[in-house]
């Protein structure tokens, strides 16, 4: 009995250490990356880049002091002799092209009529090298690929003495200097507010055959290739950071100072705030791939908003989880910018900035909750989905602000999801349709960015007409479809740089219709308008020559005619109701410039109203869509003013927009 108790327990002891050596394993497998919930060792994105930053940050003078390594590796299958970097904070000065263009046009920073002292800000690289080439300073030199500006100086480039092979990887080495200006443009400072976007030299893109490193524009992000950034900031000890990636770090230098250690994996950019007045507002949210903190950042005097941030923000995060594809970082930053400042509605990978008051009302979700949604969405259309903002914002910023539209609505209903007051309501929607109406006809979605009419052309098309050209395109393949392709789209082309044809051919793909091809040469390549409208509506005996006795019910001939006012074609239904209750439904494929329905029955026609569902925002006059036989003439005052209460207002809020 001994001998068997010792071979139990030896068979015990074998088994728990089998086991053990089994989980350890498991666990060892079940391990994640720094910075996101993917297993370790398997990188989401083809890491083109990997930049070694180490910044001092002078939070008096508003400078920062770096080094920077940047490793980039030729995966563009052809030898490389040049090699362009963006030097954004060059747009901070007169000399630049941004700045005239804000001078000619408006732009992010509104119209510009002089350049004040202390919103010049710039960029100075002191030293670039490259191992197994040396010194490549004197080989500087700045470029102007979009205007010939020689003073632009927010593109830069070097040339090599020996191309660098396909699959090598060349090692630069930088030295720069940053001078932030006063809050212009997602940039700069605000009191000892400092954001730090933007704020590093960037190497450009080698897309489709060649590089691609466009100027900063008054109207244009950005773009970039993935990689990782691993990045110390040293900021005085009485400030809090947010930056992308995640912390893993911290280092008290002895001087009254702080070294904070960051790091980001298969993203493009890296962002950072720092204030002393921050509060930590953390959350946890748990999506279909793992733990992300939601890591929020608010100013003291705006604690009483810090649960609706992070309200909206889980609540959008489970949407687009559901509904998109999932987000799989560790962390996401929300940030909560100086007020007053140009920091507000900005993103970053895994970071935002929002914007609020401490008296936001929770009855205007315009406000907070509207722009932490918005600038979360842009971590899939932007973040992940890395298309070229400079050539199609469209992608981006017009699938976003679709993409909004509908979130918002789910989130807090599908007509007050803008304003939601005792007698004024509107959704999200309805704010994207009239900042398109606003300057409708100048510019197609496919326009490059810099190359719109002005400022108010670029926002209303670029935001306004995607969301309302694809809330209208869901009228033709349906709700269910159009989220399902943009599930495709993001899956298929998240951590890759896809165009508007890829996207396009997913719709139509997705959707199994071979006949949208008119309908995207309208509404995306195009500038005609859609307007379609109720002409005529009248019913009259059908021995119409007759005098009909006094106490006449019919027979009644009625005649609805209907007028393609635009040059834009498209299917639309009309549905004309009777005295009896009754009523029918036409459906009219829209191309003949008009048409006409003709009914006889023992019912005279009360109204006829095209589009009765409401379906085709893309309608440039909704005040012709209907036609009412017996006008009722009460509300007609109240509706002129709540009309010009919403012009006024969404014309304001356009222009601060943008």
């Amino acid at each position: 009995m001994f001998r068997a108790q010792r071979i139990s327990v030896v068979f015990f002891l074998g088994l728990l250490l089998c086991l053990t050596r089994s989980l350890a394993v498991a666990q060892v497998a079940a391990q994640t990356a720094i910075a996101t919930n993917a297993p370790a060792g398997q990188p989401l994105s083809q890491r083109v880049v990997a930049y070694t930053i180490d910044a001092k940050v002078d939070t008096q003078k508003k400078t920062v002091d770096a080094t920077e390594t940047l490793d980039y590796k030729n995966l563009t299958g052809q030898p490389l002799d040049t090699f362009p970097f963006h030097l954004y904070l060059n747009a901070f000065r007169p000399q630049s092209t941004f700045a005239y263009e804000t001078h000619l046009g408006g732009g992010i920073r509104g119209s510009a009529h002089d350049y004040p002292k202390d919103e010049i800000g710039g960029i100075t690289i002191n030293q670039i090298s490259a191992d197994g080439y040396g010194d490549l300073t004197q080989q500087m030199q700045f470029t102007a690929p979009d205007d010939g500006n020689r003073n632009d100086h927010t593109v830069m480039q070097v040339h090599l003495a020996k191309p660098l092979a396909p699959g090598e990887t060349i090692h630069f080495h930088l030295t720069f200097h940053d001078k932030f200006p006063l809050s212009v443009a997602r940039n700069g400072y605000k009191r000892d507010f400092v954001m730090g976007g933007q704020w590093f030299p960037k190497i450009g893109v080698f897309w489709h055959g060649a590089w691609n490193c466009h100027q900063y524009h008054a109207t244009t992000e950005f773009f970039s290739d993935f990689g990782t950034f691993d990045v110390k900031l040293t900021v005085p000890n009485r400030y809090t950071v947010g930056a992308s990636g995640v912390q893993v770090g911290e280092q008290k230098n002895g001087n009254g100072t702080k070294t904070l250690h960051f790091y980001g994996e298969d993203i493009h950019d890296f962002a950072w705030a720092a204030s002393p007045h921050f509060i930590v507002v953390d959350e946890n949210f748990q999506n279909s791939m793992g733990t992300v903190k939601l890591h929020g950042l608010v100013l003291q005097a705006h604690a009483n908003q810090a649960k609706r941030y992070l309200s909206v923000l889980k609540r959008t995060m489970q949407k687009f989880d559901e509904w998109y594809g999932v987000f799989p970082y560790k962390q996401m930053t929300l940030i909560d910018p100086e007020p007053g400042s140009e920091m507000f509605g900005m993103e970053y990978p895994t970071l935002i900035t929002a914007g609020t008051s401490w008296w936001a009302p929770q009855s205007l979700p315009i406000g907070l909750e509207t722009t932490t949604e918005h600038e979360f969405g842009h971590q899939y259309w932007y973040g992940m989905v890395a298309t070229n903002e400079f050539e199609e914002a469209w992608l981006d910023e017009g699938i976003n602000s679709y993409t909004e539209a509908k979130v918002m609505a789910a989130l807090y209903g599908k007509q007050t999801s803008a304003i939601d007051l005792h007698t004024d309501r509107m959704s999200d929607l309805e704010t994207q349709r009239l900042g398109y109406l606003s300057i409708p006809d100048y510019d197609p979605l496919t326009r490059w960015a810099w190359k719109f009419y002005n400022a108010n052309s670029y926002g209303a098309i670029t935001y306004g007409k995607t969301a309302t050209a694809l809330t209208t395109l869901e009228a033709v393949v349906g709700e269910p479809t159009m989220q399902k392709a943009l599930h495709v789209y993001f899956e298929r082309y998240k951590f890759k740089h896809p165009t508007g044809t890829d996207f396009l051919n997913t719709i139509s793909e997705v959707s199994g219709r071979n006949d949208l091809g008119p309908y995207f040469q309208d509404a995306v390549y195009g500038t005609k308008m859609l307007d379609y409208a109720v002409v005529d509506a009248a019913s009259e005996p059908v021995e119409w020559w007759k005098s009909p006795p006094k106490h006449y019910k019919g027979p009644w001939r009625t005649v609805v005619a209907m007028h393609r006012k635009g040059d834009f074609v498209f299917p639309v239904t009309l549905e004309v109701r009777f005295s009896d209750g009754s009523k029918t439904r036409e459906h009219w494929d829209g191309a003949d410039r008009w048409i006409r329905y003709t009914y006889v029955k023992n019912a005279k026609v009360v109204s006829a109203e095209i589009d009765p569902d409401h379906k085709i925002l893309l309608d440039s006059n909704y005040f012709n869509n209907s036609y009412v036989v017996a006008a009722n003439g009460t509300a007609s005052w109240k509706l002129a003013n709540y009309w010009m209460f919403v012009e006024q207002f969404m014309a304001q809020f356009a222009s601060w927009l943008i």
